[in-house]
Parts: structure tokens; sequence; C-alpha cells
């Protein structure tokens, strides 16, 4: 049986994380790695260990991974775009010192690494349709620049050390379950908001912009998918483009529009999202990802909003 760490258990993607592990692997052999100021709360809390586990104190990190035979870190720790560009020197603290905190305590302890890339390693000189899974990576942004190096460091430590490192460049994560917290692609998420409140919708990305999307249970299942998979098979590592579906703004208007007729959206373009958005790719080619360990996702477009606005309304409806 696994026994893992996922150090940023609190955050949008780990929160949900956490809890789909422990349903496979049992709750006990999943500990949520926390900082303090963002402890977990209820079932996170309940449902098995919890440790203050900041990626940047690699003692720590190595404490917790003796104290319960880990074998395998989900190291989620990062800024998101956004607010990434606001603090860069944060952001490479979390993003990679903190990486390297990580790969040196997996080296001496024998542990498997998923850490994940983005979109977001993709900049305005990369082909935008059909995004290769080798290709030019030049981002603009810090949040691309640490999540290049994450590509490049985690294929270090296994080329160098052996180190089993495993990771998905995440197109933007879709939740009914955590709300947004500073990407760009969080106007996908931020409109179903909108929507089941039946407010209109202030959309800070232009008519016309497409980038891609995937729905967290989509995004969890890569995530699981890719560690489960068969070593032998992997020819890439770090980071395998996966793609589930790609739209713009007036795409997911028009698809919310079919259950909520009398929704409205209208735009007041963000300078610093859109210019962000218009360096990412419109669509990745995931045909790596579906050959190296047969990747594929659940959910298209019109089945993340029949389910979105299924499950929203008890969330936030209260």
């Amino acid at each position: 049986m696994k026994k893992i760490l996922i150090i940023g258990a609190t955050g949008q993607i780990g929160s949900e994380l956490t809890m789909t592990l422990r349903s496979i692997y049992g709750g006990q052999n999943v500990v949520a790695g926390y900082i303090i100021g963002a402890e977990p709360k209820g079932e996170l809390l309940e449902s098995g260990p919890a440790e203050v586990c900041d990626v940047t104190d690699a003692p720590a990190i190595s404490e917790v991974v003796k104290k319960y035979g880990i074998d395998t870190i989900y190291n989620l720790a990062a800024l998101l775009s956004v607010v990434a560009e606001g603090k860069p020197k944060l952001a490479w603290k979390i993003g990679i010192d903190g990486l390297w905190n990580v790969l040196e305590v997996a080296r001496e302890n024998g542990c498997a690494v998923f850490t994940p890339s983005s979109i977001g390693s993709f900049g305005p000189s990369t082909p935008h349709v059909m995004t290769p899974q080798d290709t030019i990576q030049r981002p603009r942004t810090m949040y691309g620049v640490t999540k290049v190096t994450t590509e490049l460091l985690s294929d270090y430590y296994f080329l160098k050390y052996g180190v089993d490192t495993r990771a998905v460049r995440f197109p933007g994560v879709i939740s009914n379950v955590t709300p947004p917290g500073g990407g760009t692609t969080d106007y996908a998420v931020d409109i179903y908001y909108y929507a089941v409140r039946g407010e209109k919708f202030t959309c800070p990305i232009k008519e016309g912009t497409l980038m891609d999307m995937i729905y967290m249970p989509d995004a969890l299942k890569a995530a699981i998918d890719i560690m489960e998979a068969d070593p032998s098979r992997l020819i890439h590592r770090n980071a395998f483009n996966i793609a589930s579906m790609s739209f713009a703004p007036e795409t997911i208007y028009a698809s919310i529009k079919k259950y909520k007729p009398d929704f409205e959206m209208v735009y007041d373009v963000d300078p610093l999202k859109q210019s962000i958005a218009d360096s990412w790719p419109d669509c990745m080619d995931d045909s790596c990802a579906r050959n190296e360990w047969d990747w594929k996702p659940v959910y298209d477009l019109d089945g993340m909003t029949r389910d979105m606005l299924e499950k929203l309304p008890a969330r936030i409806l209260k």
C-alpha cells in the first residue's frame, strides 16, 4: 500500500486530491501537508493525518517522510500565474527552492515525486495550435519560468539520481469545490458562480481567446494515473501535455446559456490576464500521454457545465 504525502494539501488542487487519494489508499496512508495559516478543516482534517510541511523547510519535509514511511510525494506548492507576477521572488522561492528541497528528500528516502507543470510553461513563440509535447518553451511570466525550471530540474533528478519524477502540464483547472485563487483561467470558474447566483458576469478575457481547460475530476485522474503508470512505457516524464477541452469565453457562456437562458455576460478585459492568456497555447497535443499511459479525459464542455450547475447551488446558495 502506498504511503503518500501531499504538500499543499489545503490548496486548490491539493484539497480535492487528498480526499480522492484517501478514498483509494485509505485515510491513514495519505498525509495532508500544510503551512501555518492554511490548516486543514472539516473532512480534510478528520479523514487522515495532517502535518505542518512547508515546502521551503527541508528538515520538516524529511521528518514527515520518515515519520510516516512516505514513498510518494505530491508537491503542489506554488503561486498561481497572476499572483506570481506580483510576487516573483516568492514564486521562485516556493516553486523552485521548494522543489529542490522535495527532490533532495526524495533522493535520500527513495520517494517518487509528482510536481505539476502547466500550460503556462509555454510562451508566445510556442506553436499555439496542437502544441507539441516537445517544443520551444520561452514563457514571459515568472509562473511560466518556474514551471519550465520544474520540468528541467525534475528530469535532472531522474537522470542523475534515479528519482522517480513524473508530471503533467495542467490546463486551466475548473472545480465545483474549490474557489479560484489567482490564475489566468479563473474566469472559467467564476462564470459558473455568477450564473448560479443569477448575477451578470464581467469577463476579464476578451472574446475569441482560446485556452485549454480541464474539469477537476479529470485533473485528479491524470495526477493519479501518471503516478500509477508502468514506468517501462514512459518515454517522457516531466511533463506530459494533457488536454480535455479548449474554449473561448463566448463558448463557455453559450454552454451555460443553454441551461440558464437569462444569464448575461459583458467584457472588461484585464490587461495582465489577457497578456498571459495570449502567450499560452490555444490547445495542446496530448498524444504522448494517451500513448504512454492511456490518458483519456471523461468530461467535455457540456458535461462539465451540467455537472457544475447541478452541484454548485448546494455549495454557494446556503
